[in-house]
């Protein structure tokens, strides 16, 4: 038996050896080059490095910026989560509804559509409309007689960030309905002919048999979400750049700033170094919460 799977193995590893290089190539020796390069202080523009050891990482646990884009981040993460993944769930569940479900096809484009749009085309879109003197927004508030909601969006410190993120969440939300669309059409129907036998209703059949027959795609898509606010920085960069005064910065637009506006590369490297362990950390969190491959 022993003999037979090491015979295996050994048969299955020239197919598998190419992607493992690939895998190391591009993944792992990037991930300890950049811890490498954020021990030294060096520039785009010079040849020699400057060992400083973990200075650049003393540097950025006393700067108050990186606490403002780690808080951005997380609040990020936590509204996506909400947004895309509970609501995401939400409208799947909707939409697999038999009334809705000849108008699917129709539904399933017009949540998706956002989802292939370039970020830089949403970015200036919602700009647009965030505009407080030609804006769609203020203007259609304007309309109904609102003014006292009209608002500069992205003007405003506090409302920024929020704005930003509720970008974000018209973009994804169609997509995390589409991952659990797929995924629910794999639940049997059986099941939830057996649950109305036994008379239970809508409600009930959603958390008892679709929530937990989801399960291990809700882990998935909870994780895209999350490494995907961690590692944020398009719609920041073209909406906001981190503005008004740093209050939308986020840990990407931090790392460009260092990296391509400050040309300080280890203090960037460092930066890259801190995203990579915090999404490593919450998706090993993730999966250890919800124990994903285990049976329950």
């Amino acid at each position: 038996m022993l003999k037979s799977t090491f015979h295996n193995a050994r048969s299955a590893l020239p197919f598998i050896l190419p992607a493992l290089l690939l895998i190391v190539l591009f993944v792992f020796l990037p991930i300890i080059f950049n811890l490498y390069y954020s021990m030294f202080r060096w520039s785009t523009f010079e040849v020699n490095r400057v060992f400083v050891g973990l200075d650049y990482y003393v540097k950025l646990f006393h700067d108050p910026v990186f606490y403002t884009a780690l808080k951005n981040n997380s609040l990020y993460a936590l509204i996506s989560l909400l947004f895309q993944v509970g609501g995401g769930l939400v409208i799947a569940a909707i939409l697999e509804e038999k009334v809705i479900r000849r108008w699917q096809p129709f539904f399933r484009t017009v949540f998706f559509l956002p989802a292939v749009i370039s970020i830089s085309v949403v970015g200036l879109m919602w700009q647009l409309l965030y505009n407080p003197e030609i804006g769609l927004i203020n203007g259609a508030l304007k309309t109904i007689g609102q003014t006292e909601w009209m608002h500069p969006w992205l003007g405003d410190s506090k409302t920024a960030i929020y704005a930003v993120v509720a970008v974000s969440q018209w973009q994804y939300t169609g997509y995390m309905t589409m991952l659990f669309l797929i995924a629910m059409h794999k639940i049997p129907g059986e099941l939830y002919e057996a649950a109305m036998i036994d008379g239970a209703n809508r409600l009930r059949t959603f958390f008892h048999i679709t929530i937990p027959q989801l399960r291990e795609m809700i882990l998935v898509g909870s994780m895209i979400t999350v490494i995907g606010a961690f590692k944020v920085f398009d719609e920041v960069y073209v909406m906001t750049f981190g503005g008004p005064g740093r209050s939308t910065e986020v840990l990407g637009t931090m790392l460009y700033r260092a990296a391509f506006r400050n040309d300080e590369m280890g203090y960037a490297s460092t930066i890259g170094t801190i995203i990579f362990v915090i999404t490593l950390g919450l998706s090993l969190l993730q999966m250890r919460l919800a124990k994903t491959g285990q049976e329950v």
